[in-house]
């Protein structure tokens, strides 16, 4: 079995939503313990990555299985987060098999969508598995090759891990996702999924 771990990116200032999107209320719970719950039975380790209102969001995350990461560049943006968040992990856990990236703010996507995508997982065939909507477009989630951690960190700034995919389209599987990867942020979409899809 491969040994892939999670990672959950949740360092933002939520800027255009004007409040933390980690704390929004998502059903009977915070959105941050929303997607933590939803996650952990789909991997062996979960790491949630903070940033802004790191004092507010971590103590959500006590009782739960996760291993939270405060992120010292989180201000640079989420390529400068992911870099920093995989030197720490492979600092302590060096010999995994790849890693899945998600968003605190994709709230649509399900587990089964984690599972699928570790089901395609070949180890040592140099893949990256990308979540693609209805509509084509394509992104996080996604799940990385070990193959491709050095490229991981080296990113730096607002440049996303969407760059390492582009520069290996040939290695690139595909995975559909409905209408699940949109992103929640402003308050007007917030306030439109909350409607439609929060659990009571």
């Amino acid at each position: 079995m491969s040994k892939i771990s999670h990672i959950l990116l949740a360092a933002g200032t939520s800027k255009r939503m004007g409040e933390p999107k980690q704390l929004l209320p998502w059903g009977s719970q915070s959105l941050i313990q929303f997607q933590v719950e939803k996650i952990l039975p789909t991997t062996e380790h979960l790491y949630v990555v903070l940033g802004a209102y790191a004092d507010r969001v971590e103590p959500l995350l006590k009782g739960l299985d996760v291993e939270s990461i405060r992120c010292k560049h989180w201000e640079k943006g989420m390529g400068a987060s992911l870099s920093f968040v995989i030197n720490e992990i492979l600092n302590t856990n060096s010999d995994l098999d790849g890693v899945l990236v998600s968003l605190i703010d994709q709230p649509l996507v399900s587990s089964a969508h984690y599972l699928k995508m570790r089901a395609l997982f070949q180890k040592g065939n140099n893949q990256i598995i990308v979540s693609e909507s209805d509509s084509g477009w394509c992104g996080v989630p996604v799940l990385f090759d070990s193959c491709y951690f050095h490229d991981l960190q080296s990113l730096s700034g607002e440049e996303g891990a969407k760059v390492i995919f582009k520069r290996n389209l040939e290695n690139v599987v595909y995975v559909k996702s409905g209408n699940s990867l949109v992103d929640m942020d402003t308050p007007e979409m917030y306030q439109k999924l909350l409607k439609e899809f929060s659990p009571q």
